[in-house]
């Protein structure tokens, strides 16, 4: 059954349906359009939220329960039984953000593109059919759209690349297998879609693979439980120079609200939505290690945090009972492998938002720091760290 209208004068009410509600800018999405919690971007309208997820969060995590706009739905995409039931009563959906993904397999192989190909189809192909007045699909995709980290990208010499970059001949990118789905299912429909494409993303979650912030609070947690200094493993050059935008998760959601209610955007427009600010992890590091409360950082190329955090389940357990925080297992908050990766990028994944700031988008510019800082805090707020 679909939600009750929150806004009864309005004859053509906002209905998202936010798959991926869970993660990152998931979360901070629904928060935002509900005026849930901090961080709330300027929405005109009422809207309605229906929050698609693979698995829910324990009651006491979930901001959103009781709220009259909003409804969870626990659905497996890639079941077509289970997406039947339970996104077909959603008839009344107008707004659809694809911001999930699924890890089941390493990116850029095959099963990894069949398989995100196939969730978002298996949804699409349900919602088209029932909710006769969709207006926009917002799909939300990355920065590695320009560069494979698993072998050769597109052109060597460029230093930022713009949405007009062409797409790199390696591996198979599952990014470009959901674009070329809506490219199929949506021309002849009176349906708008939109593609953003963010950087690393600072936000708040513990349903997310590619974590960073929380991988960040956990680390430093347990160095300063355990005496250990607050290292950079990576290298040299990714510590002294920028390799990927930062992208704080209230910028990317504002930004997927601004083009699906804007007026319209060309369909299959693609947008780049990072904070704008240059900067590097040998300036910022200090002052995210002493926010942790934990000093005596800096980078070493030998330094592996797959392997130097390895077995320190029990320790976190031990944190988390001694500070009353929320019970979590370090798995879901932190990812060492992401880590180890993000420091030792071969590729700079740097990319330009002159397009969007020329099409009249007034985000504020939050820099790589007071993100990282901001979601810290709210980290904290919800008692994932202490």
């Amino acid at each position: 059954m679909a939600l009750h209208d929150t806004k009864k004068h309005n004859t053509k009410p906002n209905v998202a349906a936010i798959f991926g509600v869970t993660g990152l800018v998931g979360r901070q999405l629904a928060r935002s359009l509900l005026s849930a919690g901090p961080g709330d971007i300027d929405v005109d309208d009422d809207w309605k939220v229906y929050g698609v997820a693979r698995r829910r969060l324990p009651e006491e995590e979930d901001e959103f329960r009781g709220h009259p706009g909003y409804r969870f739905v626990l659905c497996d995409l890639l079941c077509r039984e289970d997406v039947e039931k339970k996104l077909a009563p959603m008839d009344d959906v107008t707004h659809v953000f694809w911001l999930t993904w699924a890890a089941g397999f390493p990116v850029d192989t095959v099963e990894c593109y069949d398989e995100n190909k196939s969730m978002m189809g298996n949804a699409l192909d349900v919602i088209l059919r029932n909710a006769t007045g969709l207006r926009h699909v917002s799909l939300q995709t990355g920065v590695k759209h320009y560069v494979s980290l698993t072998g050769g990208s597109g052109d060597e010499g460029v230093m930022l690349y713009d949405e007009e970059s062409p797409r790199i001949d390696v591996g198979r990118n599952f990014y470009y297998g959901l674009e070329d789905l809506l490219d199929e299912k949506l021309p002849g429909r009176n349906v708008a879609w939109s593609i953003h494409r963010p950087g690393l993303i600072a936000g708040c979650s513990r349903r997310t693979f590619y974590n960073f912030v929380g991988s960040l609070c956990v680390y430093g947690t347990l160095c300063k439980y355990l005496g250990l200094p607050f290292l950079f493993g990576g290298t040299r050059r990714c510590w002294e120079e920028m390799h990927i935008d930062c992208s704080d998760a209230r910028l990317v959601a504002e930004q997927h609200v601004w083009a699906a209610t804007r007026g319209g955007p060309r369909r299959g427009e693609a947008f780049n939505a990072i904070n704008g600010e240059d900067y590097a992890w040998k300036e910022i590091w200090g002052a995210i290690g002493e926010k942790l409360g934990v000093t005596g950082g800096g980078v070493s190329e030998e330094f592996v945090y797959a392997e130097a955090m390895a077995g320190k389940e029990d320790v976190w357990r031990e944190i988390v009972e001694g500070n009353g925080l929320v019970k979590t297992e370090v798995e879901e908050l932190a990812n060492w492998q992401m880590l180890d990766v993000m420091f030792r990028i071969p590729k700079k994944m740097l990319v330009s938002r002159k397009k969007i700031d020329s099409m009249g988008f007034k985000t504020r510019r939050y820099g790589a720091l007071d993100s990282m800082l901001y979601w810290i805090d709210v980290m904290r707020k919800h008692k994932y760290i202490p």
